[in-house]
């Protein structure tokens, strides 16, 4: 579903934040991309979300490059930034019919789907509110049901558990599950080992924007923790663990 191919990417002035990186997210993976702060893992997605442009390499999604094919791409997936930056002059149902708009959702079918969503987030009270009078965890209820209106192929996360409460990160942890066992995968940055650990069935880890391990989560991890095994390869520049 998404294939990132000796991806480098650098910004002005030479510094290179991605270097030769290399992932495979199949249909049915929850793939977790864990990193410290600054070790390229919002530069990565940003790259296969296509607001980034890179310089080397390729990244493909459902088989079809995300230069050559951006529109079509973009039709195939939803990306959730760590901030979700929603146009703050609309109502919580306006920005979701919006979003529907652009995907061509029908009428009927995004009715359901919003009704669906928003009482799972309980969110359905606050629709008609203007989006500026929403908390930050609101938004981000918001900016998820957003992205699952059109059941994209691939979900794109950024820390997407920041912000929500422990209901709402339930809820947001069992339609995952939901989403991948309906045919689609999901790749989703975050610094919390402990989910990553529990939900993910693949995980790769990026340190100085190389990367460094990756592999099935119970193989890697096999008898530490994911929190452990983190710090023993970030902590040694020798580590080069590929287990497939």
């Amino acid at each position: 579903m998404l294939e990132i191919k000796n991806l480098t990417k650098s910004y002005a002035g030479g510094k290179t934040v991605v270097k030769d990186l290399s992932i495979n997210v199949s249909a049915g993976d929850i793939y977790g991309f864990i990193g410290h702060n600054g070790a390229g893992k919002t530069t990565t997605i940003k790259c296969v979300v296509g607001i980034h442009d890179f310089d080397d390499g390729e990244i493909l999604i459902d088989g079809m490059s995300v230069k050559n094919n951006p529109i079509e791409c973009k039709k195939k997936i939803a990306y959730i930034p760590d901030n979700p930056d929603i146009y703050e002059y609309l109502t919580g149902i306006q920005y979701l019919n919006f979003i529907a708009d652009i995907f061509e959702v029908g009428k009927q079918e995004r009715e359901r789907l919003i009704k669906k969503e928003a009482d799972a987030f309980e969110l359905t009270e606050a629709l008609g509110d203007l989006v500026s009078s929403y908390s930050h965890g609101m938004k981000q209820k918001l900016a998820i049901i957003s992205a699952l209106i059109h059941k994209p192929k691939l979900l794109v996360l950024d820390e997407p558990f920041v912000g929500l409460d422990p209901k709402a990160s339930v809820i947001l942890k069992n339609r995952m599950h939901e989403i991948c066992q309906e045919g689609s995968a999901i790749f989703f940055s975050t610094h919390v080992l402990d989910v990553a650990e529990k939900l993910c069935n693949k995980v790769a880890i990026i340190k100085a924007g190389e990367l460094i391990s990756q592999g099935n989560t119970r193989d890697l991890t096999k008898n530490e923790s994911l929190e452990a095994v983190f710090m023993e390869v970030v902590n040694d520049d020798k580590t080069d663990m590929q287990i497939k």
